[in-house]
């Protein structure tokens, strides 16, 4: 499954916000330095979807707040 992340790094508070079935605004408090900010991103998701993060792949957006991951749900 393809799901489309705007990330918001720097953030005062750390949450996910379902805007579709497949898109989603995620808060981090990780700066975006040295791939912190993704690597929270993802973590997140892990623990929205109750996956591991072998589970979920960034695709698309490595330096852009826009992303895409490949979430493998079982």
């Amino acid at each position: 499954m393809l799901i489309k992340v705007k990330a918001f790094p720097g953030s005062k508070k750390q949450e996910i916000i379902k805007k579709s079935e497949d898109a989603f605004d995620i808060h981090v408090r990780a700066k975006p330095i040295g791939g912190a900010a993704n690597q929270a991103v993802i973590e997140v998701l892990c623990e929205y979807f109750g996956l591991n993060e072998k589970e979920i792949k960034m695709v698309k957006g490595f330096k852009d707040r826009n992303k895409i991951f490949v979430v493998n749900i079982k």
